[in-house]
C-alpha cells in the first residue's frame, strides 16, 4: 500500500474479469451447421438468423424443383413429339420452342442447384466465424464513431472519424 503525504492509504481496485475462450466453438459450430443447416447459428445463440438460412435455402430449393418439373414436362413433350405423338399439352409450340424452353429451364434448375450449394456453404461459413467473433472485445471502451468538425483553415465543416480506446 502506498501513502500519500496526509497518511491516507491508496488502493487501486480495477477489476479485470476473466472468461473463458473456448477454442473448439467455431469448430463445433460449422460442424453443427454441416450436418443440419442452421443449427450452428442455434448454438451460437444467434436464433435470428435462422430465418434468414431456411429463407435462402428454402427459396433457392424450391426454384431447383420448380425448374426441374418444367424442364421434365418440355423434355417428355418434346420426346413424345420425336416417338410421333402429337396428343401432348404443348401443340401450340414447334420443336424448335420446346428445345428452347428445354434449355432455359436445365439452365435456371442448374443455377438454383448452384446457388442452394453456395447458401449451404456460407451457412457453415457465418457460424465459424460468427463462433470466432464472439470471443472479441466489444464493449463501450473500443468506439469508433464519425464526427462533424469544423475546420480551422477553411471555416467549413468537415467529416471525420474519431477512433477511441479506452484503457
Amino acid at each position: 500500500m502506498a501513502q500519500t503525504e496526509l497518511g491516507e492509504d491508496l488502493r487501486v481496485t480495477d477489476t479485470v474479469k476473466k472468461t473463458k475462450i473456448n477454442m473448439l466453438a467455431p469448430s463445433k459450430a460449422a460442424f453443427y451447421s454441416a450436418v443440419f443447416p442452421g443449427l450452428g447459428q442455434v448454438y451460437n445463440k444467434k436464433y435470428w438468423k435462422l430465418p434468414l438460412v431456411y429463407g435462402a435455402l428454402g427459396t433457392t430449393i424450391y426454384f431447383y424443383m420448380s425448374n426441374n418439373k418444367k424442364y421434365h414436362l418440355y423434355r417428355d413433350a418434346y420426346k413424345r413429339r420425336l416417338e410421333g405423338f402429337t396428343d401432348d399439352d404443348y401443340t401450340y409450340l414447334d420443336n424448335s420452342r420446346l428445345i428452347s424452353a428445354q434449355k432455359f429451364y436445365q439452365k435456371n434448375r442448374d443455377l438454383s442447384a448452384l446457388l442452394t450449394g453456395l447458401f449451404y456453404v456460407l451457412n457453415i461459413l457465418e457460424a465459424n466465424v460468427d463462433a470466432h467473433l464472439m470471443h472479441f472485445n466489444v464493449n463501450d471502451n473500443l468506439t469508433v464513431k464519425p464526427d462533424l468538425y469544423r475546420n480551422e483553415f477553411t471555416t467549413k465543416q468537415d467529416l471525420g472519424i474519431c477512433v477511441t480506446w479506452k484503457l
